[in-house]
């Protein structure tokens, strides 16, 4: 059969057959058939650059060699492939190597609680963790942020296509306003100013007894926001949330699913800041590709008995060994320092982009999770003072960068953001090459 009429097969089929609630699929018409590194080959035997990486589930990209080899061995060794939550010698080295990897108190003191295989699944724990914990209810989350799509997961997301009906009375949450310097709805252009309004205001819902609100059993952030459109909260916004938490008695949940091993320059992303949170959530790359999820928090929140909190598939021997691979690597590697390195060289050629093209209004990120927002620099500016955001413009940004081999995702409001999530193995000559095929994709759209 043609590679094309392959891929045309494929597609058609999965369109008859699978949800309308589809993502990526819907979006960007590949069909894969091999993957090494950052590089993709479809069904049509074009290849892509990917700068998705399984939403940033992929560190060491597609098919690490080492990875692969492990993987083999233990399918051969007869190892357990599904223990529940029982102890394997695979387990055991994953669980030390990640303990040895926590940020700050938590390292090698925390304790593990493993989850069904998402992130969402772990949001969920720990939104359980810290309400049986504290014995209160609420929860404090932030505009824009994205936790998952069960229903408190989603219930303390932002988006309406995420929080929306089905989650939204499941869990008690009351919202404050993420800082931003581009679209700040304090109306400050200053990240910090509007980390501090931020936090002021969190600080009074808290503590004043005619705010309606009270004291929450936790706070839950995203330290870069990655489906709200890689928005970057301050250090020192950071810090004064961990300050009023600590002093209240309040659960700060840090959903590190997307920020976690190495992404945004630092292994986890609190660590810029120096904040350890009471409870972190962790997903995707720490399984290297392979599902698994968990919550680490302080001993001190144990207050679960056997049977609290379940879920069959806790024991991916495969993930363990892959993910155990994947923090290794990140660290020995450095991957990290150089996800800052090779970010800051992808944001700067993006920024000179940016000065010939209006419609670029925001390069922005963190190591190797870098946003750029399309505007319409002629619009009408909205209440926050910016360009209004253009969805139709950034859609056929996608498309065209598609069309020569890029492939990346939106997010944002409205979808108005272009995320690139490369591996952090991406090497230097693919990374100028990411730049060279979006200002392409830039000139035949404009």
């Amino acid at each position: 059969m043609p590679n094309g009429a392959l891929r045309a097969e494929l597609l058609e089929r999965q369109e008859r057959r699978e949800s309308s609630a589809r993502t990526y699929a819907s979006t960007l018409p590949v069909a894969p058939v091999h993957a090494s590194g950052a590089v993709i080959t479809g069904a049509d035997g074009r290849s892509y650059l990917d700068c998705l990486s399984g939403a940033g589930t992929l560190a060491l990209g597609h098919n690490h060699p080492e990875t692969v080899a492990a993987l083999q061995a233990v399918l051969a060794s007869g190892a357990p492939l599904h223990t529940l939550d029982m102890i394997t010698p695979q387990k055991d080295a994953f669980t030390t190597e990640l303990l040895d990897r926590l940020p700050g108190g938590l390292r090698g003191d925390a304790r593990l609680h493993f989850c069904s295989p998402a992130g969402t699944d772990a949001v969920e724990a720990a939104l359980k963790l810290a309400q049986h914990a504290t014995g209160r209810r609420g929860i404090v989350a932030f505009t824009g942020a994205y936790h998952g799509m069960t229903l408190g997961a989603s219930a303390v997301s932002g988006p309406p296509r995420m929080s929306g009906m089905t989650g939204a009375d499941s869990v008690p949450v009351t919202r404050v306003p993420y800082p931003s310097a581009l679209r700040c709805p304090f109306g400050t252009d200053s990240a910090d100013r509007s980390g501090e309004l931020s936090t002021r205001l969190l600080e009074s819902l808290i503590t004043d007894p005619s705010s309606g609100v009270g004291v929450p059993a936790a706070v839950i952030l995203e330290v870069v926001q990655g489906e709200g459109g890689v928005v970057e909260g301050p250090d020192g916004w950071l810090r004064e949330v961990r300050r009023i938490t600590a002093e209240h008695g309040i659960v700060l949940i840090i959903d590190e699913v997307q920020t976690g091993v190495g992404r945004t320059g630092h292994y986890w992303a609190c660590e810029r800041a120096g904040v350890t949170p009471d409870v972190l959530v962790t997903s995707k790359a720490v399984g290297g590709g392979l599902p698994l999820a968990l919550i680490a928090y302080r001993p001190g929140l144990d207050t679960w008995r056997p049977g609290h909190h379940t879920g069959t598939f806790r024991g991916n021997t495969l993930a363990m060994v892959s993910g155990l691979i994947t923090l290794r690597t990140v660290a020995e590697q450095q991957l990290a320092e150089r996800a800052t390195k090779l970010g800051e060289s992808m944001r700067r050629g993006l920024r000179e982009i940016a000065a010939s093209y209006p419609v670029f209004g925001d390069v922005r990120g963190r190591g190797l999770m870098i946003g750029v927002e399309l505007v319409d620099p002629d619009g009408t500016p909205g209440r926050d003072g910016a360009a209004p955001g253009n969805p139709e413009l950034a859609g056929a940004m996608r498309a065209a960068c598609l069309e020569r081999g890029l492939i990346l995702e939106l997010g944002g409001r409205d979808d108005t953001v272009m995320r690139l999530l490369p591996p952090l193995i991406i090497t230097d000559e693919q990374a100028d090459s990411v730049v060279e095929r979006v200002a392409s994709a830039l000139e035949s759209v404009v």
